[in-house]
């Protein structure tokens, strides 16, 4: 599913996201969704979630 549209996005999904530190290089980190940060319905570059583990980054996939 497409990290770019935040219907898409729930709470407790499974989530790779991209952290702020690690845009230029791509590194992707896994976990679950906390909380949704964007208020707008889409993002072009992945709507901003914080974790559980409390990372906060966009989401590039939906596992």
């Amino acid at each position: 599913m497409d990290g770019t549209i935040r219907t898409n996005i729930k709470v407790g999904a499974r989530v790779k996201v991209v952290q702020k530190k690690d845009q230029r290089t791509g590194i992707l980190t896994d976990g679950i969704v906390l909380n949704l940060l964007t208020k707008s319905g889409t993002h072009p570059h992945g709507i901003k979630v914080r974790l559980e583990s409390g990372i906060v980054g966009r989401v590039k996939e939906i596992l």
